[in-house]
């Protein structure tokens, strides 16, 4: 009977550090998959910008520039803070883009707030703003109709808790 209960203990013991330790190497797998994600993410924007960029530009009229403005009065974000967006301009018309790997509901706000610090900072007007995102969230499609923004995004439709964190 001695032994017995010593070894359910043992085991017990064993169970709960073996727990331990597949919790440690799934936290270290999620943190690495998500690093992985993000700088694919990231990469894919850059390869997308350079291409449409490199399309426009050699093929048609357009020049394509990737605008960093200093928004000192805070604006967009609330506070002084470097504010980066992609112009496209044709024969006077003038189109804002932002290039992602996703698209919140608070993102689309904050595009449109960039489109509009860059009409009152180089005294222009946006003729048309435009996301790009493979991924968008389910909420943030209604706002980009409200706010007038043109919205490109694969047909794959996202979970509504998918930008939660």
């Amino acid at each position: 009977m001695q032994i017995d209960k010593k070894f359910k203990d043992m085991m017990a013991d064993s169970n709960k550090r073996f727990e331990a330790i597949i919790d440690r190497y799934d936290k270290k797998y999620d943190g690495t998959l998500g690093a992985l994600g993000a700088r694919w993410g990231l990469n894919t924007e850059k390869s997308f910008r350079k291409a449409l960029k490199g399309i426009l530009e050699t093929s048609f009229d357009i020049k394509v520039l990737n605008i960093s403005d200093y928004d000192d009065e805070g604006d967009v974000f609330g506070h002084p803070d470097q504010i980066e967006i992609d112009v496209i301009i044709q024969d006077g018309l003038l189109i804002v883009c932002e290039i992602k790997s996703s698209m919140s509901k608070s993102d689309m706000y904050t595009f449109e707030k960039k489109a509009r610090f860059y009409e009152k900072r180089h005294d222009k007007t946006v003729d048309r703003m435009i996301v790009i995102s493979p991924m968008v969230a389910p909420n943030a499609y209604k706002v980009a109709e409200d706010l007038g923004i043109e919205l490109y995004s694969s047909a794959l439709s996202m979970p509504e808790d998918a930008f939660d964190s």
